[in-house]
């Protein structure tokens, strides 16, 4: 039986302005508008090895080591190219060298920074804020 698919995560529009760094549009076909800049979405890479990566920051937090005492500079990523996935994500080449992740547009609706899709679409909190244990979720709340 295929899986049911949210037609809320179906873009009708997608804009990828790599030029001008300013980050990717897209317009979903129930009308809202996302905006992602680069960093946000370096920072949200979906690849196994970032994710491996911020499970690990997750876990040190956890036992108390904080790994971002006295962070690197590092420079604005931005994007040196983007290309379509099919017809169902975006491929983004960041200024850093990372170019592992694919950005399918389900994730990206997801990740969307508004409270609106932060409520309708996410149960977990962004990965710098992990959820404490102890504490219940958004779902089981009254």
């Amino acid at each position: 039986m295929p899986i049911p698919i949210d037609l809320r995560k179906k873009p009708i529009g997608v804009k990828v302005h790599v030029t001008p760094g300013a980050g990717v549009d897209v317009t979903w076909s129930d009308g809202h508008t996302s905006h992602y800049d680069f960093p946000f979405l370096r920072d949200r890479c979906p690849c196994a090895m970032c994710n491996d990566e911020r499970e690990k920051k997750y876990q040190d937090k956890a036992k108390g080591i904080n790994a971002d005492l006295l962070p690197m500079y590092k420079p604005r990523v931005t994007a040196k190219a983007a290309n379509a996935v099919g017809n169902y994500a975006i491929h983004i080449d960041f200024s850093d060298g990372h170019s592992t992740g694919i950005y399918s547009f389900g994730h990206l609706r997801e990740i969307c920074p508004c409270d609106a899709c932060a409520r309708d679409f996410r149960t977990l909190p962004p990965p710098e804020e992990p959820a404490a244990q102890d504490s219940p979720s958004k779902e089981t709340i009254a």
